[in-house]
């Protein structure tokens, strides 16, 4: 039987805040789709029930063109947004419509926008480490499988090729998903990571996802949503581990601020929304590992002024189970990836999940470079012949662990001139306690620079003799 059409009208519009009226009994519910405009082809979703006959919504696209008295139609669902094989190596936005100016044939199938948490009865209990083949993170900041992890890091310090190297590590070592997911990001930093995943060979397994800037807040607001419904299609029904990357989070907060002030409500500590938590909470606690696939999650995080007490940090940080620091000063030193030792940190890195022998290594691994940072400013002024003997093993160790967490990537061979290489975390572990132990002292440092496996550093030795 067929559905009879629920129409309205519109009463007001301000920016993208549309209040509509209803017949009593027939009030839209909150989440569902008013569609108005030419053709329906401007979208707003519920955000509010005013009374039993009036509702206000934010629209998702721009309300030029609308009019008082216009009629709106309510679609009686929420948005729903198309899931399948069909979408890797596609580029959509915030409504599931491709936006890559190619053909696109989907299964038809599709899931609400507004997706419920996998309830805790149903979330694996089991933490392990998810391997991304890079050793300064699997060493020192071990991801959780179905996790979420923090990259912090400013412009040009490599958090792109940090990213698309994980996403090629993904495809070829886990067998998984990648699923890009751009919340106010530039049309141009779009384009051009588009052009290196097509580059790099991993965009055949990978979906992206964009709410671009100079979209409304209430796209932005949405669009991760939209990535994370397709994730959840990928764990739940294709068995698969997803790797999900949202740059920026802190766009998404601030598209939330942008919402919550044009529907009226009272804002929070320093202008945020009174609702930050729960609206981030909504978010962040749908990525997770049940018994059949896994969500893992590594999130661009901005901190405002670096301020670390700012409401969206504090908020982001209490979801993030690792926390990659990129810094500008090893960049500058030639130390790829520029991932900095000290700042970086991850709740994985215990004996009881990690194992006795990897907490082991890393806690020597932070003591030798704090005494070798402490030490610097001595060696700046005096040299390093003025340092006691112990101090300078300390010193010449800590040098080799920062070369030796270098390393050559798939994604940049055309630029290095180098085979890209993936180490696994037992020989990356192996490698740092060979240093540690002394083993290298005679090895030049230059040997430790852009190698794989420890192993390679003798080559050159074996070589010439």
């Amino acid at each position: 039987m067929k559905r009879e059409t629920n129409e309205g009208a519109i009463l007001s519009i301000r920016g993208s805040v549309v209040d509509a009226r209803f017949q009593a009994g027939h009030l839209p519910a909150i989440g569902n789709v008013l569609t108005t405009g030419d053709d329906g082809r401007v979208r707003i979703e519920v955000m509010v029930q005013l009374n039993a006959e009036i509702v206000r919504g934010i629209s998702l696209m721009p309300t030029q063109g609308l009019a008082r008295g216009a009629t709106i139609t309510d679609t009686g669902h929420p948005f729903m947004i198309p899931v399948g094989k069909e979408l890797l190596g596609r580029v959509f936005n915030v409504f599931g419509e491709p936006i890559d100016n190619l053909e696109f044939h989907g299964s038809g199938e599709s899931r609400s926008l507004q997706g419920v948490p996998v309830p805790i009865t149903e979330q694996s209990t089991v933490s392990e480490i998810f391997e991304t083949g890079i050793k300064a993170v699997d060493v020192l900041c071990p991801l959780e499988r179905g996790g979420k992890a923090g990259l912090f890091g400013g412009a040009g310090v490599g958090k792109t090729v940090l990213l698309t190297e994980m996403i090629h590590n993904m495809v070829g070592h886990h067998h998984g998903i990648s699923i890009f997911c751009g919340v106010g990001e530039r049309c141009r930093e779009g384009e051009e990571l588009y052009r290196e995943m097509k580059e790099a060979g991993v965009l055949p397994n990978t979906v992206m996802v964009f709410g671009q800037m100079n979209e409304p807040p209430g796209a932005r607001y949405r669009v991760g949503h939209t990535g994370l419904t397709m994730a959840e299609y990928f764990r739940d029904e294709e068995r698969q581990d997803v790797f999900l990357l949202i740059d920026n989070i802190f766009r998404f907060i601030q598209a939330g601020q942008e919402v919550s002030g044009l529907m009226g409500l009272l804002p929070s500590r320093l202008g945020y929304q009174p609702t930050l938590a729960s609206d981030l909470a909504a978010l962040e606690e749908r990525i997770c590992n049940t018994t059949s696939g896994a969500i893992t999650s590594i999130q661009a995080v901005y901190v405002p002024a670096d301020d670390f007490t700012d409401p969206s940090a504090t908020h982001t940080f209490s979801h993030l189970t690792a926390s990659i620091v990129l810094s500008r000063k090893r960049a500058s030193e030639g130390f790829y990836p520029a991932i900095d030792l000290l700042q970086s940190g991850s709740k994985m890195l215990m004996p009881n999940i990690a194992g006795e022998r990897h907490y082991r290594i890393a806690q020597d691994i932070r003591k030798n470079l704090t005494i070798y940072e402490e030490l610097k400013d001595i060696i700046a002024m005096l040299g390093i012949n003025e340092l006691s003997r112990e101090d300078q093993r300390t010193v010449y160790r800590a040098r080799r662990l920062e070369r030796f967490f270098t390393q050559p990537f798939h994604v940049t061979e055309q630029f290095i001139g180098k085979a890209g290489v993936t180490v696994a975390l037992q020989d990356a572990l192996e490698g740092c306690e060979r240093i540690l132990n002394d083993e290298f002292a005679d090895v030049p440092e230059s040997s430790l620079y852009m190698i794989g496996a420890i192993d390679e550093a003798l080559k050159p030795k074996e070589e010439a003799a």
